[in-house]
């Protein structure tokens, strides 16, 4: 190559260059795209369904407190010693902002009925049919039971798939429980 074509090529990737510095850059922002449902930071989906009574249940039952929403089966033997521990800490935390529910997953028949069941465990919190649609609300399940944690303000802190001690649960739980709403805190501050 010529020193002339040398600097012809020189000029034309300065040039290249110069044009590629004036352009905006596009970075993308990893936090600017909403987490998928079910995923950690997404929010609470909004569903109603009957509970196993007949009574209407909501996501906006939900709206301010510290929300277990717990997916289980009839024939999951970690569901069954999961969730009376669930309903003990609603027992106790119940009056502090705790709300829990439950939804049956229907991948496979039940061994019982859920009825006869959540009264042989003890289990009094709302409990629906968690079919395909609820289930896809929440991105879909890996395994029973899946335990979903979301804080006042209807965000997923933690997802837990499989059977967790109810001490475990008590730890993710109370400094949600403990968080106070802005609003709480300005009334205090006056």
């Amino acid at each position: 190559m010529t020193s002339r074509r040398l600097r012809m090529w020189a000029i034309a990737l300065v040039a290249a260059l110069l044009a590629g510095c004036s352009r905006p850059s596009r970075m993308v922002n990893a936090t600017a795209t909403a987490p998928r449902a079910g995923e950690i930071g997404s929010m609470l989906p909004d569903f109603t369904v009957k509970d196993f009574q007949g009574n209407q249940f909501s996501s906006s039952e939900l709206r301010g407190k510290v929300a277990i929403v717990d997916f289980w089966a009839t024939w999951c033997e970690p569901c069954k010693k999961e969730m009376p521990g669930y309903q003990h800490l609603l027992d106790h935390y119940g009056s502090r902002g705790l709300a829990v529910v439950g939804f049956k997953a229907t991948m496979m028949a039940d061994t019982e009925d859920p009825v006869r069941f959540a009264q042989k465990i003890g289990v009094l919190y709302p409990l629906a049919i968690g079919g395909p649609a609820i289930a896809a609300k929440f991105g879909e399940l890996q395994g029973l039971p899946t335990t979903f944690i979301y804080d006042r303000r209807g965000i997923l802190r933690q997802k837990i798939i499989g059977f967790e001690y109810t001490a475990n649960v008590e730890k993710l739980i109370l400094p949600l429980l403990n968080e106070r709403s802005a609003a709480e805190r300005r009334l205090d501050s006056n």
